[in-house]
């Protein structure tokens, strides 16, 4: 990025960004919701506030595409500890705790012995013995070693034998978290939330020999969602794609994931619209649906555009809630390095991560070989390690600051506009997964259903 010229038009577009009030605006419209879950009409009409905003940021012929998903709604959920090993009468354990089912888990009611699997690591599985027992994990994993996905653990969990999974948060505040179990459809053995000092007495009840009773009432059907998205720039054979998830898990304002990065785009649209005849390639925006219940629009979107047309793919999921931005460039030196360029030329900090990961709306593209890179926010030091406030009901407005949304919007347009004008390799198939099995995501994605059968 050559900033040794000031251009006027940018200048402007970057000054006026400083006072737009539209990220805000649409963060709050949408924090506002009462449910963005994948699939409900408050999804749809928060997918109607992005269109709307996108076109009056300067998004010309914003589309609005319907596709099929499995639609997954909440009833209530019970969740009882009893019995004990050895326990008289009067120590005898008989409690309820408050519980949250997890997306895709199906309808039923299990009894089983409580069984501590830690960290839900595939080894501590293995050791506990979790056969017809009800497993319960933490939601973080081992210091020094990768964040494991939730879906991992309970894909591990399931081949074990459990008959009922329970994912206790690790931050503490009375937060029983949420997330999918599968991906668009149901899965095998019902799960829940509890939150972290929920978990820390059921740790202590298993060590007891105790047992639990699990009733979840809920339902999958199908149903539909929608992405939207349209273009900015010249009319070339390949393009950018910037997307952001604008759903959310319907326990929380779902302002952190993914309202942030959502707000994001729509400040970035803004400024790359007053710039739009200095784009190389031409810029795809797009607000996606459902990635929470598996990347669903993502996907659709992937079989809608030819993958091969497809420049490089920026996915704005987390950015917009610290200060300091981080780039995840997913196996891509050349993302990297552009990432450095670009934000060392105007002065702000960025942190790098360049291993690749399937779980969120980049992976369609990725697997394909398409350079990805993912716009999140640094954590301050001594923050939580994994989502924090995210997936629960603490996930809320107030803990966004406005000039964090416009400062990455900035941000995000000045990245796009150097990818627009900068050639990147395509990703190695065979790199990618051996990147993917050297950190042990191969067992993990396979008992989640999602390593793919074939690499380009």
């Amino acid at each position: 990025m050559d900033d040794s010229d000031p251009d006027p038009a940018l200048e402007r577009a970057i000054g006026r960004a400083w006072i737009d009030d539209r990220p805000w605006d649409l963060l709050t419209r949408l924090a506002e919701l009462p449910d963005r879950m994948g699939g409900s009409g408050g999804e749809r009409r928060a997918a109607e506030l992005v269109r709307d905003a996108l076109a009056d940021a300067g998004l010309a012929d914003v589309r609005f595409d319907e596709f099929p998903m499995q639609h997954w709604e909440r009833g209530t959920t019970e969740f009882a500890v009893f019995g004990g090993d050895g326990a008289t009468d009067a120590e005898r354990i008989e409690r309820s705790f408050e519980a949250i089912a997890l997306p895709y888990s199906p309808a039923d009611d299990i009894e089983g012995p409580l069984v501590d699997v830690g960290y839900g690591t595939p080894d501590e599985i293995d050791d506990a013995n979790v056969r017809d027992g009800i497993a319960v994990a933490s939601t973080t994993t081992p210091p020094n070693e990768r964040f494991v996905h939730r879906m991992e653990t309970f894909g591990h969990a399931v081949t074990a034998g459990a008959a009922a999974f329970v994912f206790g948060n690790h931050v503490p505040g009375q937060l029983p978290p949420t997330g999918a179990l599968k991906f668009d459809t149901e899965a095998a053995v019902p799960g829940v939330g509890v939150s972290a000092e929920t978990r820390d007495w059921l740790t202590d009840y298993a060590d007891r020999g105790a047992r639990a009773r699990l009733r979840v009432d809920a339902t999958t059907r199908g149903g539909s969602s929608q992405n939207v998205h349209g273009t900015l720039g010249p009319k070339t054979d390949e393009e950018v794609l910037v997307l952001a998830h604008y759903d959310a898990h319907d326990i929380g304002e779902g302002a952190l994931d993914n309202g942030c990065g959502m707000a994001t785009v729509v400040g970035a649209t803004a400024v790359l619209a007053a710039i739009e005849d200095q784009l190389e390639r031409s810029v795809r925006i797009a607000g996606v649906g459902c990635e929470e219940l598996g990347l669903l629009g993502a996907e659709a979107l992937a079989d809608e555009l030819d993958r091969e047309s497809i420049h490089a793919v920026v996915n704005v999921d987390g950015a917009g809630r610290v200060r300091n931005l981080r780039a995840l460039s997913h196996g891509s030196e050349a993302l990297a390095a552009l990432a450095d360029d670009v934000t060392d030329a105007v002065d702000r900090p960025v942190v790098h991560d360049s291993e690749p990961h399937p779980f969120s709306d980049h992976w369609p593209f990725l697997r394909a070989g398409v350079p990805a890179l993912q716009l999140h926010s640094e954590p301050p030091a001594g923050g939580e390690r994994g989502r924090g406030w995210g997936h629960t009901a603490a996930d809320t407005r107030d803990k966004v600051d406005s000039r964090v949304l416009r400062d990455h919007a900035i941000l995000t347009a000045l990245l796009v506009r150097e990818l627009a004008a900068r050639d990147v390799p395509r990703i190695d198939g065979e790199a990618l997964r051996e990147r993917l099995r050297d950190q042990a995501y191969e067992p993990g994605m396979r008992a989640a259903g999602i390593w793919p059968d074939s690499w380009p």
